[in-house]
């Protein structure tokens, strides 16, 4: 059923993107009802890309990245509960319990907890001067270690390892980063781009252990010394691991909503629970083009939480953005459109040697997704760019020939119809 203004409350747990988004939409929809968002973090829900980039190298502050100044929320009567964890949640009653004593029962509820970072389990973890990074508290800390000639350890080359590793090096601290695939980001960009990047990080100075583990870290008390399977014994003041995050969930009294990878929603963001909704990382999502998917970036986050929303206030469209992330490394642009787990072509147009491509990810002839290495555009703010032309064959399911993927003379529009 459609939200009563004069019902219950519309309880939204996470007070990250997804939960702000969310909280917002319902405002700017006409939503008159309570609303209350619960959050663990001291700050209003913000974006977290400055934490690995700007924000890390001081170049900038969180104002920009604010989703609505804490005004906001006092102005559009939207509670908004600070440094509060939920203790359970009672699906049977529409009950959640907050650690404070309080309960508070819900018509809907949203489920924005975001991901919480996978720790490393080595021995000396607990040492001083190993971090890791998804909370503004955690950057600080980086930030107060990232001091020029100091020596960093970078876990895990994925985004976040990727942006960290550039930044420090940006800030004059000398990088070593070890990670188990051959090349930074394999996983997600495919071998190829991922030697691309590769290529950046050593040009900039990054000492690259690929191939390899990191299996312990020494010293007394302070970190000293990081230990890889390959037996290398790394020198270092500071280390920061990226390896990953996993669905963060609130723990749930009786019957949950079905979870797997996450929690389980149809493509209008609804759970197996009654009246249960969910977005951002912990949505593990039935989506009209790519299936069921579990998304962990930026982009997402914002669109899904404004889309569970209008799906409470009784929308019937649909989720089906395209996904699509970026990330700055260096002076390097890197846009990702779709969504490519395994493909069995990859088509390059431009040139991997010269860093400068789009690149084309098939399975069976049909493009799943595109790349773009200093090429392509922002698909999100420019709408007539080639990286826009890219959304457009993933969301068509296009079969292009190769040859005209590959061909600069061959217009990409022309290609998506």
């Amino acid at each position: 059923m459609p939200l009563d203004d004069a019902g219950k409350a519309v309880v939204i747990i996470g007070g990250g993107l997804a939960g702000g988004n969310a909280a917002v939409t319902l405002r700017e929809e006409g939503f008159g009802g309570r609303v209350v968002l619960i959050s663990r973090e001291p700050q209003v829900p913000f974006g977290r890309p400055p934490l690995s980039k700007t924000y890390l190298r001081s170049e900038e502050e969180l104002d920009g990245w604010y989703v609505k100044s804490a005004a906001w929320y006092q102005e559009h009567d939207v509670e908004l509960l600070r440094e509060c964890d939920v203790v359970a949640v009672d699906v049977a009653l529409g009950t959640v319990a907050l650690d404070s004593g309080q309960a508070l029962e819900y018509q809907k509820l949203l489920i924005a907890t975001g991901g919480r970072n996978r720790r490393l389990q080595v021995p000396g973890a607990e040492l001083r001067g190993v971090h890791q990074l998804r909370t503004v508290a955690e950057c600080e800390a980086i930030k107060r270690e990232a001091a020029r000639g100091r020596r960093a350890v970078i876990v895990g080359m994925g985004f976040i390892g990727c942006e960290v590793a550039a930044s420090l090096t940006q800030l004059g601290v000398e990088v070593t980063a070890t990670f188990s695939g051959k090349a930074p980001l394999e996983r997600v960009v495919g071998a190829e781009v991922g030697e691309a990047i590769a290529a950046i990080h050593r040009a900039h100075g990054v000492e690259l252990c690929a191939d390899d583990q990191l299996v312990a870290f020494e010293g007394d008390g302070q970190l000293q010394v990081a230990v890889t399977a390959g037996g290398r014994r790394v020198a270092c003041d500071f280390a920061v691991a990226g390896i990953g995050i996993e669905p963060e969930l609130p723990s749930f009294v009786g019957s949950p909503p079905t979870l797997s990878n996450g929690v389980l929603v149809d493509e209008l963001c609804r759970s197996s629970a009654p009246d249960v909704y969910a977005a951002g990382d912990v949505a593990n999502q039935l989506h009209p083009v790519f299936g069921r998917v579990r998304v962990e970036h930026y982009n997402n986050a914002e669109k899904q939480g404004r889309a569970a929303a209008r799906s409470m206030l009784g929308a019937t469209d649909p989720y089906d953005y395209i996904h699509s992330f970026w990330s700055d490394q260096y002076e390097h642009s890197i846009e990702y459109v779709g969504h490519a787990t395994e493909w069995d072509e990859f088509i390059v147009r431009g040139s991997v040697p010269e860093r400068r491509l789009l690149g084309f990810y098939l399975r069976d002839g049909v493009v799943l997704a595109a790349v773009g290495l200093d090429r392509g555009g922002d698909p999100e703010a420019e709408p007539e760019s080639e990286m826009a032309a890219c959304a457009r064959l993933v969301a068509q399911r296009t079969r292009p020939a190769p040859g005209q993927l590959a061909d600069e003379q061959a217009d990409l529009w022309s290609l998506a119809g």
